[in-house]
């Protein structure tokens, strides 16, 4: 089994390769920028007799995803499951501010870049296409994100907006191949502490405001999330697909409880 990861370098997508690898896939790691930090979950997965691999590939470019897909199955042979994890977001921004060129990158990363990695895993996986080296079939896993599904947080509409998309595209993308031997499945964390909302996270009055919206209250862990998409990708997950799962913490709430 060979499981790539966008955004593989941290966070989520670096929980869930070290979880993958303990469970037996072969773990391609993509990163943008991070190649030190990819190459370190590389060496741990690696320490515990585990097989992976560190590629650089920009998610906003379709050439670097053809070239990321190719390098995967090169090294570790046809891939088999994909989780896209790779991700941005943007400063709080209202609506009266909105600047194209933030807008643009965002939807090319969050959206039309996933959108082209599921292209891509299915052209690998259909068993309509055949699939390379007699593979047939596969798991694809998109990270979405509990703020699709209330407009997000104050400022973030436009990350909300393009977190709604991946759930409606997958939700598509699924019943288009559920007779290919293709799932795909849309997961929607809530906060999470990653290196991507430390900043955040790190002012105390902040984060027990968030905090005080969320059912358990307290934010989620990355190892957390990585527990529900490893067994997304797993059979024994195998009559999921073309829906969302919330993990959550048990919901948004507003108030005081």
């Amino acid at each position: 089994m060979t499981l790539l990861i966008t955004g593989g370098a941290s966070g989520i997508g670096a929980a869930t390769a070290r979880l993958a690898a303990a469970r037996g896939h072969k773990i391609a790691i993509n990163y943008r920028s991070r190649e030190t930090p990819a190459r370190k979950v590389v060496a741990e997965i690696e320490a515990t007799g585990g097989q992976a691999v560190a590629l650089a590939a920009d998610i906003t470019r379709e050439a670097d995803i053809v070239g990321l897909f190719d390098a995967a199955e090169k090294v570790l042979g046809p891939v088999t499951h994909l989780v896209n994890s790779a991700g941005i977001g943007t400063a709080p921004t209202r609506v009266q501010d909105y600047d194209a060129t933030v807008l643009a990158n965002l939807f090319a990363t969050n959206t039309i870049g996933l959108m082209l990695c599921c292209r891509e895993a299915v052209r690998r996986m259909s068993t309509a296409r055949g699939g390379p080296g007699g593979h047939r079939g596969g798991v694809i896993v998109n990270v979405s994100s509990m703020a699709g599904t209330i407009g997000g947080r104050p400022g973030a509409s436009a990350y909300a907006a393009s977190k709604a998309a991946v759930d409606s595209f997958t939700m598509g993308l699924a019943k288009d191949v559920a007779q290919e031997g293709i799932r795909a499945v849309s997961l929607r964390p809530g906060m999470v502490e990653t290196e991507m909302t430390e900043k955040t996270l790190a002012d105390n009055a902040v984060r027990s405001a968030i905090e005080s919206t969320i059912a358990m209250g307290r934010v989620g862990r990355a190892e957390e999330i990585a527990n529900a998409i490893v067994w997304l990708l797993s059979a024994e997950a195998s009559f999921i697909s073309g829906v969302t799962l919330d993990a959550s913490g048990g919901g948004f709430v507003f108030g005081k409880r």
